[in-house]
This record gives C-alpha cells, sequence and structure tokens, in this order.
C-alpha cells in the first residue's frame, strides 16, 4: 500500500527500544507468565547484587553480572514484541493520517436530492442517506441506493485507478474517506461513528488490540506449565542441597544467585519472550499484501485450512470469457444465427452479452438495428433464468428471441435437454468438453444453433494448486458453468474437485458438509449472494469492490480485490504456524543443551561428582552459569528477525515438516548452545586473564 512506510527505518528500531523499556511495567508483564517470572528473578537477584555489593562481598561482580544479563534477557525479549508492535503502529499512524473531518450532506428525504442539511460526518448514524457529488469526500461507509460514480480509492487500497461505484448489483459498497471524482450518488449509512472500515483497519494493525489466538493461548498454558515445573524443581533443589551439605559434612549450599540463573535457563523464556512478537508480526505480515484481518483468530486460522473453496472466473480463469464462434443448426446459416444471438444480447450488460454484439459485428457487419419502430421488450440476463432475449411486436406477430444455457433455453421451449436437436446437443457437448461454454440461441420455437464462449486459464496456476496439494490442501472450484464445461476447465487448472451450477444454496452446503466432515473451509466472495456462503466458511476473504453485505459477513478484506489472493492468505497463516512451531521446537531443544552448561557447574560445590557431566569443558562453574545466562540472552536477539520475517514457507504435508523441523530447528537447537556457550566461555575465560 502506498501509505506504508519502510520498516526497517532507524526510526523505528529507536522507537522500539524506548517502548521496550517502558514495558518492564509489573502491569506489561504479568499479561506474559514467562516473563514475569523472569522479572520477578531480575527484581530478587537485584537486591542479592545490592546486598552483597553493600556487604562487600567476594562474589557482588558475578552477582552484579548475572543481573545485568537477566535484564537484557527481559528488554530483549520486550525490544522483539515492542518491534513487531512498532511496525504496526507505524501502519496506523499512515492510516490515522487519512482520518479527516468530513461534512456531509443529509438528506431528509432520499428522493428529493436539493433538501439537504451539512452535518459533520462523525454525527452521522446507521441508516441515514447523504448526498455525494463529483468533489466530495465520501463520509462514512455505506452501500449506494441512487446513482452512478466514479471513486477513487487510492488511499484506501493504494490502487491509482478510479473504480465504478452504482446502486444495486455488487459494486454499490462505499468506503469512508474516498472522494467522488464524476457524477453523483445518494448513499445509505450502514456504520455508526468509529465503526467505519478505516477505523476497523486502524483497530486490526494496532498491535496492542490484538487478541490471543487459540492455538497462541494453548501454547501460552504449555509454556505456564513448563514454568511452574521447572520453578517447583528449583525451589525444592535449596533444601535438598542443605541437606546433603549437613549429612556428608562437606561441600557448599547452592546460592540463592545460581538458582535464580539456573531457573531462567530452564525455563522456556526464549519462546515466551518471542511468542507475541511472531502472532503480532503474522498480522502485519498480512498487511502488507493488503489483507485486512479481523482478527488474529482469522490469520490462525488460515494456516490451517485444508479446503480452499475457488471461483472459476477471475481466479482459476482469466474471467473474460469471449464469444468466438456461431455454430449454427441444420438447416440456419450462421448470419442467420449471428443476428438472433446479437438481437438476444443487446439488453445483456454482462461481458459475455457484449462480447456476442462484437462477434457479430466483425463477422457480418451486423450492427445497431432500427428496432425502435418495433414494440421491442428487452428480458436482461439473470442469474436466476440464466439467459436474455428480446421480444419483437409488429402488428400481431411477436418474435421471441431468448440466448442462454442449454437448460434454461429447453425450459423456457417447454423441452428438456435431451429433446433438443441431436446436431445441437452434440456441439453443446462438444463444446463443453473442450472448455468452453456454449450459449443455445432459439427463435420463438426453433433453435438456431450454439455459440461457444471461451475462457483462458492463467498461467502458472495448476503449479501453485500443485503446490497446496502437497501440503494436504483440497482446491474445489466453484462455477455456474455445466458440469461438461466445469469438468473441462477443472482438468486443465488441476483442481481437485468443482462444483458446477453453483447457486448460494449449494455453496453454503458444500461448505457445510466439509466442515461436519472435519475440515476447515476458506472461500472469496464479492456479492450479497455470497454472504451465506462466506459466514459459514471458516475464513472468508471479501473483495474490497463487494457489497456491504459480504464484507460484514467475512472475516478478511482484501484491498486489492484480487481472487487469487486467497492462495497467499493461506501461505501467509502457514507461514506464522510454521514460525511459532520452528522457534517453539528450537527453544524447547535449546534448553535440554543449556542443562548440560549451568547444571554440573550449579551444584559442584555440593555435588563435586557432577563435574563428570562438563562435557563442553567449560573453564570454570562460575564461567559455565554466566555463559549460559549470556547465551539465553543473546539467542533472543538473534532470533527476533526470524520471528518478525517469518521462516521460509515451504509447500509440505504435516509428516514432511515436522520431519524437517526436527532436523533443522530440533537438532539445531541442541547444537546451537553447545557451540554458543562454549564460545562465550572461551570469550570470558581470555577476558579475565587478562584483567588478572
Amino acid at each position: 500500500m502506498s501509505h506504508f512506510v519502510n520498516y526497517s527505518s532507524w526510526a523505528l528500531l529507536h522507537t522500539a527500544f524506548w517502548d521496550s523499556v517502558q514495558k518492564l511495567s509489573p502491569r506489561v508483564q504479568i499479561r506474559n507468565p514467562v516473563m514475569f517470572v523472569l522479572y520477578v528473578c531480575c527484581c530478587l537477584i537485584s537486591v542479592l547484587w545490592l546486598q552483597a555489593f553493600l556487604s562487600n562481598a567476594s562474589n557482588s561482580g558475578f552477582i552484579g553480572s548475572i543481573a545485568v544479563w537477566l535484564w537484557f534477557t527481559l528488554l530483549f525479549a520486550n525490544f522483539a514484541e515492542a518491534l513487531a508492535e512498532g511496525r504496526s503502529k507505524v501502519q496506523a499512524v499512515a492510516l490515522r493520517g487519512l482520518k479527516q473531518t468530513v461534512m456531509a450532506k443529509k438528506l431528509a428525504n432520499p428522493a428529493q436530492h436539493h433538501q439537504w442539511t451539512v452535518v459533520q460526518g462523525q454525527m452521522l448514524q446507521k441508516g441515514d442517506v447523504v448526498l455525494v457529488e463529483s468533489g466530495d469526500i465520501i463520509p462514512v461507509d455505506g452501500e449506494a441506493i441512487e446513482g452512478v460514480a466514479s471513486v477513487d480509492e487510492s488511499a484506501i487500497t493504494g490502487e491509482s485507478a478510479p473504480v465504478i461505484r452504482e446502486a444495486g448489483g455488487d459494486f454499490s459498497a462505499v468506503t469512508g474517506g474516498t472522494r467522488v471524482l464524476s457524477d453523483w450518488l445518494v448513499i445509505r449509512v450502514a456504520v455508526n461513528a468509529g465503526e467505519a472500515f478505516l477505523d476497523r483497519m486502524i483497530a486490526m494493525v494496532e498491535g496492542a488490540k490484538r487478541q490471543k489466538t487459540p492455538n497462541e493461548i494453548a501454547l501460552t498454558i504449555l509454556l505456564i506449565a513448563l514454568t511452574l515445573v521447572f520453578l517447583g524443581v528449583t525451589v525444592s533443589l535449596l533444601p535438598f542441597s542443605a541437606f546433603s551439605v549437613t549429612a556428608n559434612q562437606s561441600g557448599q549450599i547452592v546460592e540463592l544467585s545460581i538458582l535464580i540463573a539456573l531457573l531462567i535457563c530452564l525455563i522456556p523464556t526464549t519462546i515466551g519472550g518471542l511468542l507475541s512478537a511472531i502472532g503480532v508480526a503474522g498480522m502485519s505480515r498480512m498487511m502488507q499484501a493488503n489483507v485486512i484481518a479481523n482478527s488474529g483468530r482469522a490469520v490462525e486460522a488460515a494456516g490451517d485450512v485444508d479446503v480452499l473453496l475457488l471461483d472459476k472466473t477471475g481466479t482459476i480463469t482469466l474471467g473474460n470469457r469471449q464469444a468466438t464462434t456461431f455454430i449454427p443448426a441444420k438447416n440456419v446459416t450462421e448470419q442467420q444465427l449471428a443476428d438472433a444471438a446479437q438481437l438476444a444480447s443487446l439488453a445483456d450488460e454482462t461481458p459475455e452479452g457484449r462480447s456476442i454484439v462484437i462477434l457479430a459485428k466483425q463477422r457480418f457487419n451486423l450492427r445497431q438495428r432500427e428496432i425502435h419502430a418495433l414494440q421491442a421488450t428487452f428480458i436482461p440476463f439473470t442469474a436466476q433464468t440464466r439467459m436474455s432475449g428480446v421480444d419483437l411486436a409488429q402488428g400481431t406477430d411477436t418474435r421471441m428471441i431468448r440466448k442462454g444455457a442449454g437448460e434454461a433455453i429447453a425450459q423456457w421451449l417447454g423441452m428438456s435437454v435431451e429433446t433438443l436437436p441431436n446436431d445441437v446437443r452434440l456441439q453443446i457437448e462438444i463444446v463443453a468438453k473442450r472448455g468452453s461454454t456454449p450459449l443455445v440461441v432459439a427463435d420463438n420455437q426453433q433453435v438456431l444453433g450454439v455459440v461457444e464462449l471461451k475462457d483462458v486459464v492463467k498461467g502458472g496456476i495448476k503449479e501453485r494448486f500443485a503446490a497446496l496439494r502437497q501440503m494436504g490442501i483440497k482446491t474445489v472450484m466453484i462455477t455456474g458453468d455445466n458440469r461438461l464445461t466445469a469438468a473441462a476447465i477443472a482438468a486443465e487448472a488441476g483442481v481437485d474437485d468443482f462444483l458446477a451450477e453453483a447457486t448460494p444454496e449449494t455453496k453454503l452446503k458444500l461448505i457445510r458438509q466439509y466442515q461436519q466432515a472435519g475440515h476447515l473451509v476458506a472461500m472469496t466472495g464479492d456479492g450479497t449472494n455470497d454472504a451465506p456462503a462466506l459466514a459459514q466458511a471458516d475464513v472468508a476473504v471479501v473483495m474490497n469492490t463487494g457489497t456491504q453485505a459480504a464484507k460484514e459477513a467475512g472475516n478478511m478484506v482484501d484491498l486489492d480485490s484480487n481472487p487469487t489472493k486467497l492462495i497467499e492468505i493461506v501461505e501467509i497463516g502457514k507461514q506464522m504456524l510454521m514460525t511459532r512451531g520452528a522457534l517453539t521446537t528450537f527453544s524447547i531443544a535449546n534448553d535440554v543443551a543449556k542443562y548440560f552448561a549451568i547444571i554440573p557447574a550449579a551444584f559442584a560445590s555440593t555435588y563435586p561428582n557432577l563435574m563428570y557431566l562438563n562435557v563442553m569443558r567449560l573453564s570454570s562453574p562460575e564461567h559455565a552459569i554466566l555463559a549460559a545466562v549470556i547465551f539465553n540472552a543473546l539467542i533472543i536477539i538473534t532470533l527476533i528477525p526470524l520471528a518478525l520475517r517469518g521462516i521460509h514457507y515451504r509447500a509440505l504435508n504435516a509428516g514432511a515438516l515436522l520431519q524437517r523441523h526436527l532436523l533443522l530447528y530440533g537438532l539445531g537447537g541442541i547444537m546451537t548452545p553447545f557451540v554458543g556457550i562454549k564460545l562465550i566461555d572461551m570469550l570470558l575465560a581470555a577476558f579475565f586473564t587478562v584483567q588478572g
């Protein structure tokens, strides 16, 4: 989006640093139980250091070093969350800049456009009716109920090309803050003050507004459980140490500062510090893709989706079906067919209808005819009738011409598809089998032939569906075409299944069937007739050009109005889940390795034989403990870029993904502390040798 800035600026890092300091407040830390335990330990060891320093104890320097690095650990964890939230705050600030006080022309009577009163936009309530004219800013979200206008939506979508908004149909929704470039609209306000799309966008991108997702809550509970277990173990070690020293009459009781260091190295501080940042960054990545998610739950659900419902037109195909061939019936000329097809399409404002008119002009120079002398009644195309036409009355004779789907024309003729002329029925099958759409033309009771409409499958879409299949995601194409046409397109595109002759009822039924079977379903839509299915789907992506009813039914809005964005949304959702899983695996594996460094060193004074477990050959118990604490802090700051950027997305199934995580992040998480702690120990030994 054009109004978003570069996230990697030094100003953002500077702001995130000060935000991380402000997050040291107990009221903030208590929201994260793992970090709150770290916070309490930081305060406690600071008191122990102050006590040792005032008493001039020999170990005050050691305790002070541990205290400093524990505070750094907490600060780095805060910094990860602050940096992720900072990216969202930059977006929110930019969006707030779009808000302005707009004066609205409120109509007392929608039918009387000249009688309006000027009010502030924020004073409008749901159901009010306003007039916007050329040059006006649309004051609030609403639905056009009269008129047609060209609207500049670049402030919201970043797209410079203006769009047409008109009453009725699927392009009647308007967004507050956009500008009318030409003509006028009468708009019915759809939301109350503070509930507009721009307000929702600001709320979505602010990290502070983000609610924890179910998976995140479950992981937080697991982390709390691990923290309580290790807290109980650590607390019990002090009396065990005292009892051992008393019983053996040798050794020293383990120090409280060492137990604090041990606890912090044992509890899952790495993933605990990065968990919130991963969630905030997932929302931010969705926003960078020009998608507004209603909640983190929607983003997470996108990662769990295993069934994708995609519209054929505009998603799988280019969406510009064009008339390419006139195929006349027996004893009918091609020109007769073209003439009737053009007449039947004069009132058909769909792209297909206009293309038939154009093809007839190109092939036979059939141009606008003088039919005003006749009593012409045009029958426009509708999704219910699936045909269009014209009735031409001259005296007592009436010529009724219809053009539409084979089933619709057959029904209009009072017959079934099977009773259509054999040559026409054969052509319908041939056209459908090669992936085109056959339209039948009839003049009174005579079937004149077939018009072939072609649509082109998008390049590379088959490979994307193959990648989704490898991830275990089933793709289902939804189309209003007949089964033969749908089957041909589905085979060419490489989808797993298709729903032909789709209606709002059949879409809703299909989604419920998949959900009852335990699947999570995602779909796209933009029209009012899509609203029931969108409301039922687990992930419902609504085009920004869609109706207000569709936007209210969905849980995501695509500002680019690109139906193929659904595939990218699923990838972002899966990337967030994969990142969380990878870093959790790495964190737990990290803790296992740290045991070998800190446990022998922590209890060497009480149990000297434990030094046999010093497999890393660390220079001294003090250096081992300090090295483990330093590594525990540095690993958080090292993983921040990965948490914010997300791990590289790979189209793998669950089994292969688990194996990869265990090898890369599990094995890597075990080996990294051995290398890191050993290097830090060597630096500490060299430093203190030089100091000595």
